[in-house]
């Protein structure tokens, strides 16, 4: 390859990342997010403003906080990396209950003595790890317990409640496939 063919091959690329990177920025910016994970259908997805206190139903994206627990999950590859404080993608989860709901926890979860479809434990992860529950009790005030139907999924059922401060809006699909 001569001179000019590698100085033309050079700009192609730093233009082609600059498209690609722009785009990802743009995209972002503008509250679209992308799910890879069996928790809610894949594909595309945007971050619509929740201009109301969170109630149970509410689908949403929310970042965790940086606690021990969210630690470990970082650490045995539950949560990626992404664009939240603690360096980690938002989730998107469903709440199941608010601030002064009764959770219980056993072999699956019961809001205020009502169970919750889908809501059964696994007591290993997919490389044979311990879960631990999460213990259950009352919701704190301005916190939320999340749930994925999805049995696998890392929600509330083991790292708890989280607080609402973390909510970025609600979860809207825009493109997406449920496998």
């Amino acid at each position: 390859m001569g001179r000019a063919q590698r100085s033309n091959a050079v700009v192609l690329l730093v233009v082609a990342t600059t498209i690609v990177g722009g785009s990802v920025a743009a995209a972002i910016i503008g509250g679209y997010r992308i799910n890879l994970t069996p928790s809610e259908p894949l594909g595309l997805w945007r971050i619509v403003a929740l201009d109301r206190p969170a109630s149970a139903g509410d689908l949403v994206f929310i970042c965790p906080p940086q606690t021990p627990v969210m630690h470990e999950a970082r650490e045995r590859g539950y949560l990626r990396s992404g664009t939240c404080p603690s360096a980690v993608a938002p989730l998107i989860k469903t709440v199941i209950a608010v601030a002064g709901q009764q959770v219980e926890i056993s072999t699956s979860v019961t809001v205020d003595g009502r169970p919750v479809p889908f809501s059964d434990l696994i007591t290993r992860d997919g490389k044979g790890r311990p879960m631990k529950p999460y213990r259950g009790g009352i919701v704190p005030k301005e916190s939320v317990f999340l749930h994925s139907p999805f049995r696998g999924s890392y929600d509330s059922r083991y790292f708890g409640p989280l607080p609402t401060s973390g909510i970025l809006g609600l979860a809207q699909p825009v493109l997406t496939h449920a496998p």
